[in-house]
């Protein structure tokens, strides 16, 4: 998390799950996490009001999309990150296993979006990108359950209803190369949202808590935003979030 260049962080990730998949680290996290993790030069992180338009349907509003979803992709290798080192002790081993695994996919994920990035002509950097990524982080650190409840049961939840249809978009304008990207994208990101899912439900059976209205309750606490269909049933009825859980914020 204290690595700020792209790649080198991409490579640490990865080296840091295959050392804990082998045993070669000890279950210890006697090292506080940073509140904010380290970030590149580039690129500029800007308000949500102040991020400029993508021009939909265009090739240069193509290329901001796979910049805007690379950035996602980028912010999220140090969220799982953060929910491994922050959260782990309190969790276990299993969950530790979980998070360092969806850090390890997320950078593969990034890898692939900023490698696209290049054989279209550009960069990850080239434009600016979205500022308040981190805040569900920063907002829900002091709670394992409030962060599950926001950031793999709503943030990346809402990828598995708006990726089909980013999906539909690149393959009608010819790029399949981006479309099969995000599709496998969209397969991981249903796993990483029922780990989410699983240790929530788990967690709220040691506190005696129901985990739908739970749930409920953290997201109107700590979710700055709105929950709200169209919902891809389907996806996140593999991932673990029926319509019981939905049924009281949307």
């Amino acid at each position: 998390m204290l690595t700020g260049d792209p790649h080198e962080k991409v490579m640490a990730t990865r080296k840091t799950f295959r050392r804990w998949r082998g045993g070669q680290l000890d279950f210890a996290f006697d090292c506080p996490m940073p509140a904010v993790p380290a970030r590149p030069d580039a690129p500029q992180l800007l308000h949500p009001g102040a991020m400029p338009k993508r021009g939909k349907g265009s090739e240069h509003g193509r290329l901001a999309l796979i910049h805007a979803l690379a950035h996602i992709e980028f912010v999220a290798i140090d969220l799982a990150l953060d929910a491994a080192g922050r959260f782990g002790a309190e969790m276990g081993r299993q969950f530790v296993d979980d998070w360092l695994g969806v850090a390890a996919d997320e950078a593969m994920h990034f890898a692939l979006l900023a490698r696209r990035l290049r054989t279209l002509g550009s960069f990850y950097g080239a434009m600016p990108a979205h500022v308040g990524l981190w805040d569900a982080a920063r907002d829900t650190a002091h709670d394992v359950a409030a962060r599950l409840a926001v950031v793999p049961m709503v943030l990346e939840a809402r990828g598995l209803d708006v990726t089909p249809a980013t999906i539909v978009r690149f393959a009608a304008a010819g790029d399949e190369r981006t479309a099969r990207i995000l599709q496998r994208i969209l397969d991981d990101e249903i796993r990483h949202v029922r780990f989410g899912t699983k240790h929530f439900v788990d967690l709220c059976q040691r506190r005696g808590e129901s985990p739908p209205a739970y749930w409920e309750t953290l997201v109107t606490q700590h979710f700055h935003g709105a929950v709200k269909p169209p919902f891809n049933d389907s996806a996140r009825h593999q991932a673990g979030l029926s319509r019981e859980f939905m049924a009281g914020v949307a």
